[in-house]
């Protein structure tokens, strides 16, 4: 980052910062399950219907605020994001009943499914074409980066505050909106396109390209398996199969988001050195090892070191997919195109938490084979989808180029 200029650290670290905020809003659900369940008077496994619906219309928002970016450039909508899913978050905790929060629940995953697409555009446009495998890592670290955050809110807070306060708390991405404002520039991909009134038809990109397209879903769809199936049931595996109390929760949780995220710069960084596809490979195809000591032993540490490595492999992985979906599609699609195709995975993987939550229940509450089923299915799947796809590195971002989609 030493010869990146002002402008472009600003970028990095509000696209960054989005995307952690939007994840640390996400995980403060998967922290209160048990106690939304005793407060709505209904069981954990109704509760996770919350998760899937947040996942399921991700798309949507992925389409609605990836086609405003590219109308309107990246920066002024990444920041109308940030607002609408601080709002329907904060609504969340006034819930009066739980269809009232199922709905506000909706609205916060439409607002949510805008920013990553929007955010990871902003920033690999915008970064140096050597870069883009380290930003890669940096900003996919967000996710846990958000999940520690709220890691340590809860084990800060939860105790105080409840699950309605936690909720509150969730509000705090508002306070990025005057550095968006202030500081980042808008991206000079956008900028040239626009310049040259160039535009991209979504449709006819998905038709022309149609193969890709199929792949890149099939890949987010088990992606997306891999990351939700390691973490959000995560918390409850803990606290209700091993009896664990909020702090040690909160303990562990911020320990193996601290690997998430070293695991993401680490694979993103080495897929500039060996390529994006043997760096998700690689990753993907080391967590099979860690199943047993991740899932399957007792006590804090044992589980502790293996939840470490779990989250180093399963987001050491996702930290090549920003510039490896940003580098198969064209620049007049690429606030949209990667955002859909990434949350549509995240709408066939949104059955994830009640499907494990079914599986749990029916082998006498073992969280722990439910996360082992999944995730070292996804694991398998991910190394067999990536063997076939395009090599990405080194392809040229530019808004008049050509990319391999």
């Amino acid at each position: 980052m030493s010869n990146w200029t002002s402008k472009q650290r600003h970028v990095a670290f509000a696209s960054f910062a989005s995307w952690t905020l939007d994840a640390f809003d996400f995980f403060i659900l998967v922290f209160v399950l048990s106690d939304l369940a005793a407060n709505f008077h209904t069981t954990i496994t109704e509760v996770s219907v919350a998760i899937m619906l947040t996942l399921a219309v991700r798309p949507i928002g992925a389409l609605i605020f990836g086609r405003l970016a590219e109308k309107y450039g990246r920066r002024p909508i990444l920041m109308s994001n940030i607002v609408l899913f601080s709002l329907f978050e904060l609504l969340s905790a006034w819930s009066p009943t739980l269809t009232a929060f199922m709905i506000f629940r909706v609205m916060y995953g439409i607002a949510m499914g805008g920013v990553w697409g929007v955010a990871s555009a902003l920033a690999m446009e915008s970064i140096p074409d050597r870069s883009r495998g380290f930003m890669s890592g940096i900003f996919q670290a967000g996710y846990p980066a958000g999940y520690l955050l709220a890691s340590i809110i809860f084990g800060l807070f939860y105790l105080t505050v409840g699950w309605k306060g936690m909720f509150l708390i969730g509000a705090l991405p508002i306070v990025l909106l005057p550095y968006i404002y202030y500081k980042v520039p808008e991206s000079p991909v956008w900028l040239e396109a626009k310049a040259h009134h160039q535009s991209g038809a979504l449709l006819s990109t998905i038709v022309s390209h149609w193969k890709v397209c199929l792949f890149m879903v099939g890949l987010m769809t088990c992606f997306n398996f891999f990351s939700h199936g390691t973490q959000d049931l995560y918390p409850t595996f803990l606290k209700v199969q091993h009896h664990m109390s909020p702090h040690t929760v909160s303990i562990i949780a911020i320990c193996y988001n601290i690997a998430a995220i070293l695991g993401g710069i680490l694979f993103g960084t080495l897929s500039e050195k060996i390529g994006r596809k043997k760096a998700i490979m690689s990753a993907a195809l080391l967590a099979l090892p860690v199943i047993p000591l991740w899932a399957f032993s007792s006590g804090s540490w044992s589980i502790g070191i293996g939840s470490f490595l779990m989250q180093f492999m399963v987001q050491g992985a996702w930290g090549v997919v920003p510039t490896y979906l940003n580098e198969l599609v064209p620049a007049n699609v690429r606030a949209v195109l990667p955002s859909f195709v990434y949350q549509t995975g995240n709408l066939l993987a949104s059955v994830n938490a009640t499907l494990q939550s079914h599986i749990a229940a029916a082998h006498g509450g073992n969280y722990g084979v439910a996360m082992a089923m999944v995730a070292g299915t996804m694991a398998i799947l991910i190394a067999g989808f990536v063997a076939f796809g395009h090599e990405t590195r080194g392809v040229n971002m530019s808004a008049g180029a050509e990319q391999s989609v």
